[in-house]
């Protein structure tokens, strides 16, 4: 399987530098990221590690997803997925991912909620990207639209 590559060049210090985030493997974009926009309700057109994850994991579950539909005698129709991350203060420091809400509605042929249920789990439990922040909180809803 490949690697995939993405670059931020920073200039200047946290709370008044500002860097750029670029998707160098697709070569889809470049993206601003500033630590003060990050920590702001408002992003202001910027994004942040955080949403970079929020897009990693809800694109990641519903290719997950998707396969789980299959494998429980289902056919998938659409996934409406999104995953909330939260960032907050760290009781060790600094601070830290407090926690991340996956949410989906679906079309699915050939299952009932419960069997949408149980799959949607499975592809928490089983998505590559769930796996690698086990060190937070993941909290799911799911249900057929």
């Amino acid at each position: 399987m490949p690697t995939r590559t993405a670059r931020t060049a920073w200039n200047g210090s946290l709370q008044e530098g500002e860097g750029q985030v670029e998707l160098a493997s697709s070569g889809v974009g470049t993206f601003p990221v500033s630590f003060p926009r990050r920590s702001a309700d408002d992003a202001g057109g910027v994004t942040s590690p955080e949403e970079l994850i929020a897009a990693a994991h809800s694109a990641c579950y519903s290719m997950a997803l998707s396969a789980e539909i299959a494998r429980a005698g289902g056919t998938p129709g659409s996934l409406d997925v999104s995953a909330d991350v939260s960032l907050g203060p760290d009781p060790a420091g600094g601070f830290a991912i407090t926690g991340i809400a996956l949410q989906v509605r679906g079309r699915v042929e050939g299952l009932d909620a419960a069997g949408f249920e149980k799959a949607a789990q499975a592809a928490k439990d089983g998505c590559p990207v769930s796996k690698a922040l086990t060190g937070t909180t993941i909290t799911l809803d799911a249900a057929l639209a």
